[in-house]
Parts: C-alpha cells; sequence; structure tokens
C-alpha cells in the first residue's frame, strides 16, 4: 500500500506539496524520474513492466498520483494498467480538466484505485470502487491518502501520520528552505512504526519492509507558486530510511538545462569559446 501526502494551499511559497512512499513487489522493474511525454512534457517514474507511472509532472505544475485501492477481489491482470490512466490525466493542462477525463472512463476498464490529480488552484481524487469511477474535489489543506479514502482515519497509516505531516504545517520557515522542507518530510515518511490492519491483519507502515515487497521509493514534489522555476522535485531511489534524496528533473526546464550544461563543457574545453562583458 501506497502513501501520499498533499498540502494543498497550505504553504503561499508553494501551492502543491506532495510526499510520497511507493509500496510495490521489489522484482517489478521501473525507472527513476524520466521524460515521459512531450507537448506538454511529463516527468514520472516508468513502471516497466505494465506501462504507465505511479506519480508525475507535468509542464503546467500539474501533479497525478495513482495508489491501488484495498478490494476483495483479486487484482485481474487481464484489465488496462492503472498507470496508463494516470500518464494519461498528466496530458491536461488543469485539474479540473484531468479531473473530467478520468470521470469519463470506464471503472470496470481497470482494477480498484485512487488517483490524485492536483495542479497550483485545485486538487481532486478520483475513487475507482464497484466498477464505478467518482470524482471528489479537495478543500485547500493537508490531505493523506492510501488505500482507502482520502483522510480515512480508520487506515493506520493516517491515524498514526497525520499530526506528524500537519505539525509540519505550521512551520512557516520550512517554505523558505526546500532542503529543510523535504528532510522533515523525508522524517516522517521512513517511520516504521506498525501497526496491523484491523481489515487485513497486514502490517501498516509509511516505511514498509516485507518479504519481496516493501517500499520501491520515496518522492518530494513542491511546485513554486511562481511556476515550474521555483519548484522542486526529490526523489529516493529506494525506501527514505536508506536511500537518499537526489534532485530529480523537473517538466518544462531539461531542454534548457541540458543546453546549459553543453554550453558550460565547451566553455571548459575552449577558453576561446568564453564570452566576455
Amino acid at each position: 500500500m501506497c502513501t501520499l501526502a498533499i498540502y494543498l494551499r497550505v504553504f503561499p511559497e508553494y501551492p502543491v506539496v506532495v510526499a510520497a512512499n511507493r509500496d510495490e513487489f521489489l522484482a517489478r522493474p521501473a525507472t527513476p524520474p524520466t521524460s515521459l511525454g512531450h507537448n506538454p512534457e511529463i516527468i514520472g517514474g516508468k513502471d516497466l513492466k505494465a506501462g504507465g507511472t505511479w506519480l508525475g509532472i507535468n509542464e503546467h505544475g500539474l501533479v497525478a498520483g495513482l495508489l491501488n485501492r484495498s478490494s476483495n477481489l483479486p487484482p485481474d491482470a487481464k484489465l488496462r494498467s492503472r498507470g496508463l490512466l494516470c500518464l494519461e490525466a498528466l496530458r491536461y493542462r488543469t485539474a479540473a480538466e484531468a479531473a473530467d477525463y478520468a470521470s469519463r472512463q470506464n471503472g470496470a476498464d481497470y482494477n480498484y484505485f485512487n488517483l490524485l490529480i492536483a495542479s497550483r488552484d485545485e486538487g481532486y481524487v478520483a475513487y475507482n470502487r464497484n466498477g464505478s469511477i467518482e470524482v471528489t474535489r479537495l478543500a485547500p489543506g493537508l490531505h493523506l491518502l492510501t488505500n482507502l479514502d482520502v483522510n480515512d482515519f480508520e487506515c493506520p497509516k493516517i491515524s498514526h501520520s497525520y499530526q506528524d505531516f500537519a505539525r509540519l504545517a505550521d512551520r512557516a520557515e520550512l517554505a523558505n528552505d526546500p532542503d529543510a522542507m523535504r528532510a522533515a518530510l523525508a522524517q516522517i515518511l521512513a517511520s516504521h512504526t506498525t501497526q496491523l490492519d484491523s481489515r487485513s491483519g497486514r502490517p501498516n507502515a509509511l516505511c514498509l519492509h516485507l518479504d519481496g515487497y516493501g517500499t520501491r521509493s520515496s518522492s518530494v514534489i513542491m511546485l513554486g507558486a511562481e511556476g515550474m522555476r521555483a519548484a522542486h522535485h526529490f526523489f529516493a531511489a529506494g525506501p527514505p530510511c536508506t536511500d537518499a534524496y537526489v534532485r530529480a528533473p523537473l517538466p518544462g526546464l531539461i531542454a534548457e538545462e541540458a543546453a546549459n550544461r553543453r554550453e558550460q563543457e565547451t566553455s571548459n574545453r575552449d577558453p576561446a569559446a568564453r564570452h566576455e562583458d
């Protein structure tokens, strides 16, 4: 079970802050955040088995995150990949457009899921449950999502961690220090405090370590109020208790950053190529 926290319009400098752990089978192949499409440019982790992504950003400042939803039915491998729907949502400019697209899909084509869609102005969760897709709009504030409904305190992960996440909302100084924000969120995401889920009887921790299954990676995304240049994207390629977060690509800036690197490399090789004012 994955865990995703979103601060929606809580920090003025960063209208969207997302902190997420991805729990998955350890043998399932995937890549770190990479380019997943153009027009708009999309950055996200890539699932190499079924395609799609579990968490991505596009150049318009739209974030989408996919979490598998709890069900009494075993997953049907013949159904369409839920990660593909997450990727398709990222092709839209606004959260409202992406949420409308998700609402018009046939829930019976997919195993159950929760799909977060958020931009600087608004956020939604699309639930696929009982074979139909229902979209709910999020109010500004902190929201936690796992394999149940958003902010469902019957989920041990949510009931245990909500106050830890909420305390960060009162620390205004974090908005001025992205690395401090990332470190504070990472400390929560690395929690091994385990409670049994009363409905499934399974261990339940934000940072999960089981035989062949557990927390595969972790992400922190901060979308700046002034656009992608003011955004931050951090990614840990393993569980946050052991793996350090590194800066990950941001859509809309990749080509520019590559050109800057080439110019710097050329300048370093050939001093005559340097320009003086």
